[in-house]
């Protein structure tokens, strides 16, 4: 399938086929595609200075203004940013810098950090060994030592009988406490979460679960670090996911819709305290040894500053805020469908899990690759979603309209029918 141009939440293939991009490209592209004044922002900096680097104490004007504006978005604690490519290499980042940062403190044992079950945080050496998804570590000799997984926070699948979503995300704390306990707390470092998990199916965490979890971090003075790559710039509703459940982060990555997906880019923020550490450090060494040579790009930062002053004029936030309430009832109503065990999301946010018998919650066998199918088919009805495992992942660009959002759920009701028409064709069969 080869994608040749993009307009607005639509993209077209080399056969002149229309589809809806029901998944912002790859949960990215927030003000849809063809935005003229983020082409105007490329342009404009290819033209005064296409590239320059961030090393030997260099900057440049854009990169400097997203970094100001990056923070002006954030709570107070935040204290600087580090630009990268990728969310990938902005979770490598991550890791490097907590273990520097331990070094710093003296506690050179203090290096593991624990993900979760489900999560995806990149695929890269190190950001594929946080991911806690079968695929991303099978035949490619992962996790890499001290990483840690623990129990993924999905109420509907992993919730024991009539376990009500507080008293599982009371387990779940007492079970990463226990865990922290287990490897010593004197050897874990950090601890990474994304709001919402994305990849590993759209699983939202059950009431309370932050609430509960934060404390125990705190105890065993653990590192919190919020991987907002796909919840970041509006997704939730919220500019972040860290105000929509008041998580109090000691890092935060961000990557996707900084720049609406049209430039490659990044950031790991830190916090006063951890900058204050690599300070001390990197005086004590003579130099801090970690950078790439597109770190905070100029023409993707010049894009990026484009995107965040355009949510911001266009009050996206509101947009998102409008639309929601029908993108959310829309999906719950095709929670009725024989097919679907749960429809679950958040904002402009969704996923729709596919079961073989909805009383039991049992699975269809992973062989008949059903929600692949579910995928496939909706390309025949104009419609571009992901399958993640047996769940269809819906997230489409913020700017979507209502009567799209209706266009959206209209073709991917259809394709609901045509998925359980197939498979009961295949069981004749």
């Amino acid at each position: 399938m080869i994608i040749t141009h993009g307009r607005g939440v639509n993209v077209y293939d080399d056969q002149g086929n229309e589809y809806l991009e029901g998944l912002a490209g790859l949960w990215c592209v927030s003000l849809g595609f063809s935005e003229p004044r983020l082409v105007e922002a490329a342009r404009r900096q290819m033209e005064t200075l296409p590239y320059y680097h961030a090393f030997a104490s260099k900057s440049h004007g854009p990169a400097i203004d997203l970094a100001e504006r990056i923070l002006d978005l954030l709570p107070d604690t935040m204290s600087k940013v580090f630009f990268n490519n990728s969310g990938s290499e902005a979770n490598d980042t991550a890791i490097k810098l907590v273990w520097y940062y331990n070094n710093a403190l003296g506690r050179p044992h203090k290096k593991k950090i624990i993900s979760r079950i489900k999560a995806y945080h990149g695929v890269t050496i190190a950001s594929a060994s946080l991911t806690g998804l079968p695929n991303n570590h099978r035949d490619f000799d992962l996790p890499i030592a001290g990483i840690v997984h623990t129990g993924c926070p999905h109420h509907y699948r992993f919730a024991r009988p009539d376990e009500s979503e507080e008293a599982f995300a009371s387990r779940l704390a007492e079970e990463l406490d226990a865990l922290i306990v287990k490897e010593g707390p004197d050897t874990v470092a950090a601890f990474i979460a994304e709001p919402v998990m994305g990849a590993g199916g759209v699983l939202l965490p059950p009431q309370t679960y932050f609430d509960k979890v934060q404390p125990i971090l705190k105890k065993h003075d653990v590192l919190f670090i919020a991987d907002e790559v796909i919840c970041g710039f509006g997704r939730l509703g919220t500019m972040f996911g860290l105000e929509h459940f008041e998580i109090r982060a000691d890092m935060v990555i961000m990557a996707k819709q900084l720049t609406s997906g049209y430039q490659p880019m990044s950031a790991t923020v830190i916090s006063s305290a951890i900058y204050d550490a690599l300070v001390r450090q990197s005086e004590k060494i003579g130099v801090f040894a970690h950078g790439f040579t597109y770190s905070g790009h100029p023409v993707a930062a010049a894009v990026a500053v484009e995107t965040l002053k355009i949510y911001e004029e266009r009050r996206t936030l509101d947009h998102v805020r409008s639309v929601m309430p029908r993108f959310q009832e829309r999906l719950r109503q095709l929670g009725s469908h024989p097919l679907v065990g749960e429809a679950r999301g958040l904002g402009l946010i969704g996923a729709l899990e596919f079961v073989e018998d909805k009383k039991s919650k049992k699975p269809f066998d992973a062989a008949l690759a059903v929600g692949a199918l579910g995928a496939e088919l909706a390309l025949d009805n104009g419609l571009i979603v992901r399958a993640a495992g047996d769940a269809l992942a819906i997230c489409p660009p913020l700017i979507i309209e209502p009567e799209q959002i209706d266009q959206l759920f209209d073709r991917l009701a259809s394709t609901l029918d045509q998925t359980h028409a197939e498979l009961r064709r295949r069981a004749v069969a």
